[in-house]
């Protein structure tokens, strides 16, 4: 488990896919009633800008190639 937010385990095309579905799914939870896709959207949005994904944290999964990886 490594909840380092100083060190980004996002990497470009990662970041790119998130902000896409959360583009899509902030103007899908405009254009309806749905909440739970606004929240979804906002905590893509917010993992995109931070470089940094909890989950992948818990997992020590890591899709930016320009940090190598932990070695234990």
């Amino acid at each position: 488990m490594n909840f380092d937010i100083s060190k980004n385990n996002i990497g470009t095309t990662d970041r790119m896919i998130r902000i896409g579905v959360a583009v899509l799914l902030l103007i899908g939870a405009m254009r309806g009633d749905s909440w739970v896709a606004a929240i979804i959207g906002a905590a893509l949005i917010a993992t995109a800008y931070f470089r940094f994904c909890p989950a992948y944290g818990l997992f020590d999964f890591s899709t930016n190639k320009d940090v190598p990886p932990v070695v234990k």
